[in-house]
């Protein structure tokens, strides 16, 4: 038996009963996550899915449905064509997005109420990234599991409110990126088991594309079959250009951080779970030239070099990162481990496997590609760009998740939402 959810609208009156949402707006609280339990519900949600038989064909009323939020170029690349997921939703604030989708997906402009439907088990989120923490936190509420394409959110401070709304509500969480799960896992095993205590002169390297905007864009008429305003949402406002909006938006700040955060995920996540490195931070980050950047729109860099509390080095940036010369570096091989420490890294497991999106859903597992190593692969790539955007050195504090001593590159970190978003 399916079990029934609240919808969205319901669990937000559950959590916080003497504030009434407009219809109007919407609104995430910060408090909701941070307060007591004793102010929520917290509901354990079992998707008729869970009950699922064979994953190569599972029975159609065992599928697990989902609707996608932002159906544009991305649309449902990360589950299409996997049998055991059937779309039966699609949102998008551009009509055009959605005019070929075949009879029988249901059609939406705004994603709360695609979020209201009670037959979808879990979402995909394709929009832009300025777009990925607000629909993010309202899917947990409303119990529905995330795929999210990376990366995770538009700036630092959106993350965090999202790790935590995924574990509150007990939803699984997978990123839209999958070179983790290739990692070679002894390596792994290797610098989580606490024996390395210097990792000074291991570098590892992260490459992007670097495309860039155009800081010339004429006004152009919006189309009518967008919705720019709700295209936007907690975007500042500019007039309405072709090439701000879909694809290259990722190449202004307003709306995502260029290729950076977003090719630069791909490669940056295997480093990160790689070098055990998925709670964590950076506690300095260095540009490698090209300065100054345009405040609007994307443009040339070199590299930045991430350094993490234990000495351990990621060169991240475009082709031309991987000439960035650092003295002294090495390789980690487990043969520098004492004789004692080796024994000891025998004794331990294996690491386990990490679980793919649809063996999650139906096991209730945490997914390889979680929120929170999204947050902290996201906020290293953030912390490049707020470094080369500013064209010096920053420091960063993993535990707190604030920079240390520089008010400028901290207003990089949270930057305000516009109108009535908000978290």
């Amino acid at each position: 038996m399916k079990t029934e959810k609240p919808t969205s609208r319901e669990r937000d009156m559950s959590i916080e009963s003497d504030k009434t949402k407009a219809s109007a707006g919407f609104s995430v609280s910060r408090r909701r996550f941070l307060g007591a339990s004793s102010a929520a519900t917290v509901f354990t949600i079992v998707p008729s899915h869970v009950l699922g038989q064979s994953p190569d064909k599972p029975a159609p009323s065992n599928t697990i449905t989902y609707g996608v939020i932002g159906n544009g170029s991305r649309k449902d690349a990360g589950l299409r064509g996997n049998k055991a997921f059937r779309k039966i939703a699609v949102c998008d604030v551009d009509a055009s997005h959605m005019a070929k989708e075949a009879d029988g997906v249901t059609r939406y402009r705004d994603f709360r109420e695609l979020l209201d439907q009670k037959d979808i088990d879990c979402v995909c989120i394709s929009t832009p990234p300025h777009w990925h923490a607000i629909p993010c936190i309202a899917a947990a509420q409303a119990g529905k599991d995330i795929f999210c394409e990376k990366p995770f959110t538009k700036f630092i401070a959106e993350g965090r409110p999202v790790v935590e709304a995924v574990r509150r509500y007990g939803v699984v969480f997978q990123i839209g990126t999958f070179k983790r799960f290739s990692v070679n896992r002894s390596m792994h095993k290797l610098c989580a088991s606490g024996l390395l205590k210097d990792m000074k002169g291991v570098v590892a390297h992260a490459g992007a594309k670097n495309r860039t905007g155009n800081p010339a864009l004429p006004g152009q008429k919006i189309p009518e079959s967008l919705d720019y305003d709700l295209w936007l949402g907690p975007a500042p406002y500019k007039p309405y250009n072709g090439k701000r909006v879909h694809y290259s938006n990722r190449f202004y700040w307003d709306y995502e951080g260029g290729d950076l955060t977003n090719f630069g995920f791909h490669s940056f996540d295997p480093v990160q779970y790689q070098f055990a490195k998925d709670e964590t931070g950076p506690v300095k980050v260095e540009p490698v030239g090209s300065w100054p950047q345009h405040p609007d729109v994307v443009g040339k860099y070199d590299s930045a070099v991430l350094t993490y509390a234990d000495g351990f080095k990621v060169v991240v940036g475009n082709k031309g990162a991987k000439s960035v010369n650092i003295k002294g570096s090495r390789k980690l091989d487990p043969k520098d481990l004492g004789p004692e420490d080796k024994a000891k890294l025998d004794a331990m497991p294996d690491p386990p496997a990490l679980v793919k999106f649809e063996e999650a859903i139906r096991t209730r597992q945490q997914a390889g590609g979680h929120a929170e190593s999204s947050h902290r692969a996201s906020t290293a790539l953030n912390l490049a760009n707020i470094a080369i955007r500013l064209g010096r050195q920053i420091h960063w504090d993993p535990v707190e998740e604030k920079i240390v001593g520089d008010e400028e590159a901290s207003r990089l970190v949270n930057i305000p939402m516009r109108g009535e978003w908000h978290l």
